[in-house]
């Protein structure tokens, strides 16, 4: 079986969140099990990009309103990620160094989205599925079923994934002229909410659609941001499929973004060094409990109730505990968070940005890690802590649901939360503060933890088993 996923992103050619993550790892797993998964992205000017060697694998043109756009096919050569991928060259348009932020991102995915099917149409044979994830591919679908230039890829099945439900790729309907030209009478495929709605049209017109877990699923048939009715009238053919972790990348034992490995201590021992070096590098104590949030610091992810959060907590706690912040995104977010720097030096620290290295570090050194989500499709972070021995601490939502039980309750071996309010989260923080301080149970649960399997094997099969009920 071949499967072509088509995504905005992928790690680690491009990343911004969660997506890049999944679309770098689903499709070697897949291969590892026997399919041939492919994966193509817009061919940003990235790091990963100017360092390895790239072959024109296809060229062509397709044209945006009256305007002819020529496109390239860049393959890697190496198969470096353990799958072929491809990038969409399109000059101007797609060779930016970040995937989103540009004036002209509408026209920019859907030139990406055309340049990927007047491919793919030439190909001299089909792919047996094309999977497309997320909004910026979202038009895919009805494009292949619905338009006379691409009606040859008609029979092809499609397999929409949602990942964040929150973006939908509005498009107005006086920028209509993008999409290649198409019966009337199926206009409505594309519309919701009196817009061009990328992602209910991929709802609709995509032979399956996912979402990146079983409790996301259920939540979108109440709050999905405007989809509720389209996605409860769809649900016959929505799965929900949690995501998994790339254990290779993400491996204590092998981890080269750490200065120490577990291969090379016990847990315990592990734990320590890594904590250490991050508290002298960020002057904090490595003998209170260390409490970090990776991510983008946006109210989301709840980046809007950690400055407070942990202000109080550390007037509570009288500085007996340490917080650590990696993450960037609206500039009042971060003013509060840098702000704390200079308040609680030698307890606080904020590092405004990301960094994969220093990631990778923080979880290895982290006692919690803090993930107070609004709305959290799956969550990917929470995995990466229990892999590194990190506590994670969670708002009770969508793929934390699925994947954190608390310790109150049997088998519990994190810290769950309802409420997306400050007096939950430091309820929260009190009850690690009080676990960490029962050394022997805090350090059995974080040896426990570290067994479990996130990896993408049983995620990636049922990939595969949903991709061949539709052939």
């Amino acid at each position: 079986m071949e499967i072509l996923h088509v995504s905005a992103e992928c790690f680690p050619m491009a990343k911004v969140g969660g997506l890049a993550d999944v679309v770098g790892a689903l499709p070697k797993y897949q291969n590892h099990l026997g399919a041939i998964a492919k994966v193509v992205v817009p061919a940003y000017r990235t790091k990963f990009f100017g360092e390895n060697e790239w072959e024109v694998h296809g060229e062509g043109s397709t044209s945006l309103f009256t305007t002819e756009i020529r496109y390239k096919i860049l393959k890697e050569k190496t198969n470096k990620l353990g799958f072929d991928l491809y990038a969409v060259d399109i000059w101007n348009m797609l060779d930016t160094p970040q995937p989103y932020g540009y004036p002209n991102d509408v026209d920019r995915f859907m030139a990406f989205q055309r340049a990927v099917l007047s491919w793919v149409r030439d190909w001299q044979h089909q792919p047996d599925v094309i999977h497309c994830h997320d909004h910026h591919t979202g038009l895919i679908p009805f494009m292949m079923y619905y338009t006379r230039d691409f009606e040859r890829l008609k029979n092809i099945p499609t397999v929409f994934t949602i990942h964040n439900g929150m973006y939908q790729g509005w498009i107005g309907w006086d920028q209509k002229g993008l999409l290649p030209a198409y019966d009337i009478n199926k206009q409505g495929l594309l519309e919701w909410g009196d817009t061009i709605n990328s992602m209910a049209s991929a709802v609709k017109c995509a032979w399956k659609f996912t979402t990146v877990s079983q409790s996301y699923l259920e939540e979108m048939f109440h709050s999905a941001n405007g989809l509720e009715g389209l996605i409860s009238s769809e649900r016959q053919k929505a799965f929900g499929i949690l995501n998994g972790i790339d254990n290779k990348v993400w491996d204590p034992e092998e981890d080269d973004y750490l200065d120490h490995r577990l291969k090379e201590h016990k847990v315990k021992k592990w734990k320590r060094k890594n904590k250490e070096d991050l508290c002298e590098e960020f002057n904090l104590d490595p003998e209170m409990p260390l409490f970090s949030f990776i991510g983008r610091l946006v109210p989301e992810k709840g980046g809007d109730l950690l400055a407070e959060s942990f202000h109080q907590s550390l007037l509570r706690h009288q500085r007996g505990l340490n917080a650590l912040i990696l993450g960037s995104g609206t500039d009042e977010i971060e003013k509060k968070l840098s702000g704390l720097n200079g308040q609680w030096k030698g307890n606080y620290n904020a590092y405004i940005g990301y960094n994969e290295k220093l990631a990778h570090r923080i979880y290895a050194g982290s006692d919690f890690l803090l993930m107070p989500s609004r709305v959290e499709p799956c969550g990917l972070n929470q995995m990466y802590a229990l892999r590194y021995g990190t506590i994670p601490i969670v708002r009770n939502v969508g793929g934390l649901r699925d994947t954190v039980t608390d310790i109150g309750d049997a088998d519990g071996f994190g810290i769950r939360f309802d409420q997306p309010e400050v007096w939950d989260v430091c309820h929260s923080i009190d009850r690690a503060v009080n676990l960490f301080e029962d050394k022997d149970r805090f350090n059995d649960l974080r040896k426990h933890v570290m067994t479990f399997d996130h990896s993408w094997d049983s995620s990636a099969q049922r990939y595969l088993d949903l991709y061949q009920s539709l052939r």
